[in-house]
């Protein structure tokens, strides 16, 4: 169990992620009980291991060059209730307890607002 006292990320997890040429992993945030994509954000070793140890979501802001915890500033934080790493190592899924709004914008979601034209495509029955 990560701690948030742990100065470092556990070896063993640290040794499972695929990281960018910035040390960044991909984190998908997605509400726990709805299912709602709400974010992605960025996460190094640091912001992991401050994830995992106190269960509130940090990210790592690449345009800052800064960790942030999801709420301090606006008070819709993220309650983490789990996370996984996907089979490449290189993209985490945190399921949380989104308290307020997601999006910076003030959407519920980050995915919201953008709805991009799609053909739907159908499953095509095996011959």
């Amino acid at each position: 169990m990560t701690d948030a006292t742990d100065p470092v990320l556990d070896p063993q997890i640290a040794g499972l992620l695929k990281r960018d040429e910035h040390g960044l992993v991909a984190a998908v945030v997605q509400q726990h009980d709805t299912g709602d994509v709400l974010m992605v954000g960025w996460m190094d070793d640091e912001a992991l291991r401050r994830t995992l140890g106190e269960g509130r979501v940090t990210f790592w802001s690449r345009s800052r060059q800064e960790y942030w915890r999801k709420g301090d500033t606006s008070g819709h934080a993220q309650w983490v209730k789990g996370v996984r790493l996907d089979c490449d190592g290189d993209a985490l899924l945190v399921t949380v307890d989104q308290v307020g709004a997601a999006c910076h914008t003030g959407d519920r979601t980050c995915f919201d607002a953008r709805v991009l034209p799609a053909k739907v495509g159908e499953p095509q029955p095996t011959p």
